[in-house]
């Protein structure tokens, strides 16, 4: 089972506490998936992600039982249980390649969880008058050209990029094989932004050892700073909400969104290109194959999109934004994803409200809690490749409650550092970072969704001259109970335009 060893994870929990997860089946999806990791829970910690597959409880392979009989392996398991897991991405390639996974390799296990994944990366530079903070090394003698004199805080610096980097590729084209200065020309002659394909020091011995050709194919894209979107919709009475058009040279191109269609509300923006239905790139197809594919999704659909300085910039560098999807669940940078999308939980319908109320609460709320020895008393909740976290299971009374927040809303400070764009694994530490004290600006899905329809940016100015700070202390451990997790209970689902199969799922509290 080469390139297919999965993780060996061991949980303890206390007596009535919870593993920190959701074992779910999901209809059309193989396996035994690991969703919505409580923040801080066994599991989060021991590293698992969402979206894991279980392969084996105690030793026993499950892959291909009945959920039930999995469920009850892992309840009867009591205060302790091993997992056998594999990362989606890995799950998936396995399954459509016919690998045996009751093969029980596993990979290594470093302090309780797996070791860091190696992949080589993709940097993108954009030009400064100072230039792009970088020098190229090279060694007569030896092959390979390599970074150096990387300016703290400069250009290359902030793309990530690091001295003793080997520069593999320029803008898509290799130039292992180039001489010093021909490079240099290459990157004088490059213009203002440049797309540098790189592999450090332990990476490039890994690949060496495995006598493997690295190529942007393997790269991770989370030092990208545009990043394509995933957009999971669901189907409304009227469809999506959304046309495509063909056009000649850039592509399948979103256009008419319909406000307040599932189109608009999962982040689906006017000349969006799509690039893939469902996983499935789509570059190569026509008008016809594009929408035959959308509407053999049925009622559920995930499109990866990219708008135009994203497309650019992919484009520039001669690599596929498919990068992008194919190693979301690999980057040890991305985290759990689709916490929302995965539990096919449809926007909310908000209560009718008079214009005038309507208009007084397009604001954000400013939330400050201190944290009790319990914690805050709220699950965050990322979707994976969409920008966006969620508040969620709010406990009743904590810090979190009696600060304002509440269930679904939306992040979009954190102690004063925006994390609209940052990801769940950011987010989460900017959270720790805070120490006893934490300060959210948070916007319920209402508010944030119609203030972005009108292009406003959400900041702390929009609270004017109210103040919505609350501090919150708790001296007891009965002030802040603890979360036990349990099954989400879905939402009423809201009017939706048009190319949706449901999705039959099983949840599960451990």
């Amino acid at each position: 089972m080469a390139g297919y060893k999965p993780r060996v994870i061991s949980l303890t929990k206390r007596p009535g506490d919870s593993f920190g997860f959701y074992l779910r089946v999901e209809r059309g999806v193989d396996g035994h998936l690991i969703r919505c990791l409580e923040m801080g829970g066994p599991a989060e910690l021991a590293g698992m992600k969402d979206g894991d597959r279980i392969l084996r409880v105690n030793g026993t392979f499950v892959d291909g039982l009945p959920h039930s009989e999995v469920v009850d392996m892992v309840k009867n398991s009591g205060v302790s249980v091993t997992f056998h897991t594999l990362e989606e991405a890995p799950y998936a390639q396995a399954k459509a390649k016919g690998v045996n996974l009751s093969d029980p390799q596993s990979a290594p296990v470093a302090n309780g969880g797996p070791e860091q994944a190696l992949y080589p990366k993709l940097c993108y530079l954009v030009k400064l008058s100072s230039g792009y903070g970088f020098s190229i090394r090279s060694v007569i003698g030896e092959q390979g050209l390599f970074m150096t004199e990387v300016v703290p805080g400069g250009v290359a610096d902030r793309a990530g990029v690091s001295v003793n980097d080997r520069l593999l590729e320029i803008n898509g084209e290799n130039v292992e094989g180039s001489t010093h200065d021909q490079v240099v020309d290459t990157i004088k002659l490059a213009g203002g932004s440049i797309m540098f394909l790189l592999v450090d020091e332990e990476t490039d011995r890994h690949y060496q050892n495995k006598h493997t050709k690295i190529g942007a194919r393997l790269a991770t894209a989370k030092y990208l700073p545009h990043k394509p979107r995933v957009i999971d919709m669901t189907k409304g009475p009227d469809g999506y909400g959304f046309l495509l058009k063909e056009m000649t040279q850039i592509g399948h191109i979103t256009k008419d969104i319909d406000r307040g269609s599932p189109a608009e509300r999962a982040g689906l923006k006017e000349m969006d290109r799509l690039v893939a239905v469902d996983g499935k790139e789509v570059d190569s197809f026509s008008h016809e194959q594009v929408v035959d594919k959308i509407k053999q999704s049925g009622n559920q659909c995930r499109l990866l999109v990219v708008d135009k300085d994203t497309d650019q910039m992919y484009k520039q560098g001669n690599v596929s934004p498919m990068v992008f999807l194919e190693g979301m669940n690999l980057d040890d940078s991305n985290s759990p994803p689709s916490y929302r999308e995965a539990l096919n939980l449809p926007a909310r319908v908000q209560p009718s409200t008079p214009v005038q109320s309507r208009k007084e609460e397009l604001k954000p709320k400013l939330c400050k809690m201190e944290k009790a020895s319990t914690g805050y008393g709220f699950h965050l909740n990322g979707i994976m490749g969409v920008s966006g976290h969620y508040i969620k299971e709010v406990v009743k009374s904590g810090a979190a409650d009696r600060a304002g927040l509440e269930e679904d809303d939306i992040v979009v400070e954190v102690n004063g550092v925006n994390a609209e764009q940052s990801s769940h694994e950011e987010v989460v530490e900017m959270i720790r970072s805070g120490g006893g004290s934490l300060e959210m600006l948070v916007a319920n899905q209402s508010v944030y969704d119609q203030l972005r329809a009108q292009g406003v940016t959400i900041t702390r100015l929009l609270l004017g001259g109210t103040s919505y700070a609350q501090v919150h202390t708790a001296d007891t451990r009965e002030e802040e109970e603890r979360r036990e997790a349990r099954p989400e209970t879905p939402a009423e689902p809201a009017r939706e335009r048009t190319i949706s199969s449901s999705s039959d799922s099983f949840d599960e509290s451990f």
